[in-house]
């Protein structure tokens, strides 16, 4: 992860895992298995490889610049926005709310380890806009990071440098 002399104007915002919220949400599929109901109509629940994480916005007026992301070895990481806000009673999480376009990365299992990693740079780009616009009406945005192709969280880094508007 490049963490270079960024200049003064701008902000590097770091992916930090929400523990709390996807034990939640694990407990929720977990209680749904056990008692043998199902989720609601349009419900989205967490899959194992999933995991909840969020960004915070100490600062609103951002302009968004460029992703920085490393993964040791290889796999795939896809990152899904979701627009909703989460209330302590934790509303369910519903597929209405998943943002599009996901952001995605990988290396293959055939690629050495050094190799850059690849990802859609126009679905990134996009996705990185849609993020910095909607910085500007919340405080706080949730993702859900889902872990492929044998990626850990242990082995991930991620975060987005925004520029700060005058």
């Amino acid at each position: 992860m490049d963490t270079g002399n960024a200049p003064s104007n701008t902000l590097m915002l770091e992916f930090k895992e929400d523990p709390s919220l996807t034990e939640m949400m694990r407990h929720r599929a977990s209680s749904l298995l056990r008692s043998g109901q199902k989720r609601q109509d349009g419900e989205r629940l967490l899959l194992p490889h999933e995991a909840v994480y969020r960004l915070d916005f100490h600062n609103q007026e951002l302009n968004f610049c460029r992703w920085f992301f490393s993964l040791a070895a290889h796999g795939r990481v896809t990152i899904t926005g979701i627009c909703q806000l989460w209330t302590p009673d934790l509303t369910y999480l519903m597929t209405r709310q998943l943002l599009d376009p996901i952001g995605s990365f990988w290396r293959n299992a055939e690629d050495p380890e050094e190799s850059p990693l690849k990802w859609l740079e126009a679905d990134m780009q996009e996705f990185g806009e849609r993020i910095a616009a909607l910085a500007k009406v919340r405080r706080v945005m949730y993702f859900l990071f889902a872990f492929k192709e044998a990626a850990e969280a242990a082995n991930l880094s991620c975060s987005l440098e925004f520029t700060l508007d005058k």
